[in-house]
């Protein structure tokens, strides 16, 4: 049963967790942390290994597959623009109109949703803009700092066909992951433009500019799970996040509590999916960290992302095998488990 709350679910030490570097991330080490010992490795570096042990799923045309869903989100440059989009590929010039008012934020908000919905959001939340889960630096160690005046986060939810997840690690799987990127892309920056049509401010992120998961828990889409993952009531953790901060007036949702952290205390299943131990298998989380990459401060079981992308590494590709093993993944029952049969 879903509860709404009047806070989130998680609890923060004040004393200790502050804005997360995000040159401190995985992918932020692998470019500046000599130390590190996957600095300056790519998942892709050895794919033509990968290709020649014939295994089903790892083939080229699989993997040309995985390269040719991650366009949109890897050249679309401008689904990530804080600006109004620039010239157009149209014959016909657009008009600029005046900023269109907003009396009823309730109503805006459900125009918003039902907007994100029509651009390919499976579900979409509202939270306060909150500054503690935009990183201090990007990759490139540029100081972010949000306009003032964004005081919204529309946070949207892509989902995953649960069959191709289910065939992780296989490239059938990176597919889906890849195609969902891209749709993030294309969701977050048709929504920003249609937002800026209106006269009003908006700024589009992936899995940069702010972290995705305790925006997505403030906007009541879901609790953090013990696979580190934000899982939701209808689809588990098969689901892409990507967010767009806004100055448009708008509704705030509530967040909402439906057992996960409860359930993941008695329950294993991603443990024993993780090929290399990556999972806290602790009854209570913590606030340890498990690598250099975690943001300390945070009750929550911590994930070594070091040893998942040394798997990718590995893999030639991302890995989803613990998202598909948990009990709320679409098709699994906390009863039986079942895993969905898919072909490679």
């Amino acid at each position: 049963m879903i509860k709404k709350l009047d806070s989130p679910p998680y609890t923060i030490d004040k004393t200790v967790h502050g804005r997360f570097d995000q040159r401190q991330t995985v992918f932020g080490r692998l470019l500046f942390d000599t130390k590190a010992d996957f600095y300056a490795r790519g998942i892709y570096d050895e794919i033509e290994g990968i290709f020649s042990h014939d295994k089903p799923g790892y083939s080229r045309i699989d993997f040309a597959q995985v390269m040719g869903g991650w366009t949109v989100y890897d050249y679309f440059h401008s689904a990530f623009s804080w600006d109004k989009l620039g010239e157009a590929n149209n014959v016909m010039d657009k008009p600029e109109l005046p900023q269109y008012p907003v009396d009823d934020a309730s109503g805006m908000s459900a125009i918003i949703k039902k907007t994100a919905h029509r651009y390919g959001a499976v579900t979409a939340g509202i939270a306060r803009f909150d500054e503690r889960w935009v990183y201090s630096h990007d990759r490139k160690g540029k100081p972010i700092d949000i306009p003032d005046e964004c005081r919204y986060a529309i946070v949207m939810l892509i989902r995953m066909d649960p069959v191709a997840i289910s065939a992780s690690p296989t490239f059938t799987a990176c597919v889906e992951t890849a195609l969902g990127y891209s749709r993030m892309a294309f969701c977050m920056s048709c929504l920003a433009e249609f937002i800026r049509s209106l006269g009003y401010r908006a700024v589009p992120m992936g899995n940069d500019t702010s972290l995705s998961i305790p925006l997505a828990v403030d906007a009541g889409l879901g609790e953090m799970g013990r696979n580190g993952l934000l899982i939701t009531p209808e689809n588990g953790s098969c689901v892409r996040i990507c967010k767009v901060f806004t100055d448009l007036p708008l509704e705030i949702d509530s967040p909402i509590e439906f057992g996960v952290r409860r359930f993941c205390r008695s329950c294993s299943r991603c443990v024993e999916a993780c090929e290399v131990e990556a999972i806290d298998d602790s009854k209570e989380p913590s606030f340890e960290v498990a690598c250099q990459s975690n943001n300390e401060g945070i009750l929550r079981w911590a994930v070594d992302h070091e040893k998942c992308y040394k798997f990718w590494l590995k893999n030639g590709g991302e890995c989803s095998s613990c998202i598909a093993a948990c009990p709320f993944f679409p098709g699994n029952s906390s009863k039986g488990h079942e895993k969905i049969e898919t072909s490679p």
